[in-house]
Order: C-alpha cells, then sequence, then structure tokens
C-alpha cells in the first residue's frame, strides 16, 4: 500500500493512501488530503502514483514543495520515490510502500515534466542573507565621520585667536 505518512509534530499518525488517480492536497477540507496548518497553501500540489512511485506536481503553492529539500518548479511534476520526504511549506511527508526502501532511492530525485528549482539550500524558509544591515552601517559609519569632522572643525575655530 503506498502511502505519505505526515512526519511533523502534530499530526502524528496522519497518512494518505496514494492511488493512480490524481489527488489534492492542502489546507482546506475540499482537498483529498486536507492538511491544516498555516504554511501550507489551500490547495497546495496533486498526487497521483505511477508504478513504484508518486508522481508530484506543485499547483504554485506560496511556500513550495520539496522532494529531500531540492524544491519543485511552480506548475511541474516530479517523481517521489519510496522512502524519500515531500514537504509542503513546513510539513514533512514520507513516502512509504511497506516494503523495505533502499538507500539508493533515497537519494535521487527523478524529474518528470519539469525541473527542480534551486539547491537544498534554496528553500523558503532558509534565512535569507541581508543586504540591508550592510547599508545601514555604511551610512552610519558616513555619519559617524561626518559628525566627528563637524566637531574638529568647530573646535578648531575656538581655540584660534580672532584679529582685534
Amino acid at each position: 500500500m503506498a502511502k505519505l505518512s505526515v512526519l511533523s509534530e502534530g499530526f502524528n499518525g496522519l497518512s494518505f493512501e496514494v492511488k493512480t488517480e490524481k489527488a489534492s492536497i492542502g489546507r482546506l477540507d475540499d482537498n483529498s488530503f486536507s492538511i491544516p496548518e498555516a504554511s501550507v497553501s489551500s490547495h497546495h500540489c496533486e498526487v497521483w502514483l505511477k508504478g513504484d512511485d508518486v508522481v508530484v506536481k506543485d499547483l504554485g503553492s506560496t511556500n513550495g514543495s520539496f522532494i529531500n529539500e531540492l524544491q519543485l518548479a511552480a506548475e511541474k511534476e516530479a517523481v517521489l520515490r519510496p522512502g524519500q520526504v515531500l514537504r509542503l511549506g513546513q510539513v514533512q511527508l514520507r513516502f512509504e510502500t511497506g516494503m523495505k526502501q533502499s538507500d539508493a532511492s533515497r537519494q535521487t530525485v527523478k524529474i518528470g515534466a519539469g525541473t527542480l528549482a534551486g539547491t537544498a539550500n534554496n528553500t523558503a524558509f532558509a534565512k535569507k542573507s541581508n543586504n540591508a544591515n550592510k547599508v545601514f552601517f555604511a551610512a552610519g559609519g558616513l555619519l559617524l565621520l561626518i559628525i566627528i569632522a563637524a566637531l574638529v572643525y568647530a573646535f578648531g575655530n575656538l581655540s584660534s585667536p580672532t584679529a582685534p
């Protein structure tokens, strides 16, 4: 029996049997598999069984769909193999078949009709570089230099004698 089992805390024991017909996964109750979590979009993705694999298609979700931390391109299909982890927003699901999984199947991500966008470090929740801090410190340093120069100029004029 092919199924997606939720691994994330608060959803222990929640699973979905994957069949050959397309099924939608999302936050709303009108999905085939409803996951009531804020990081999961209303209609996040579609899944269906194809042989021993599950095909996943992201439906343009806000927080993305990831297979083993590699992001699926929006509106593209990718293959989820037995033992691999599918992440929808912050919710992780493992694809299980009930058969013993090999380590090799956990490491490969086969691309269906599309491609994966980015790398494992390119996730929706990864720490982003913050150039605003650099600009803030540069502007602060420049302002400090201007203030010091103004003080030196002001005190320099006070100590010089004025002509009668």
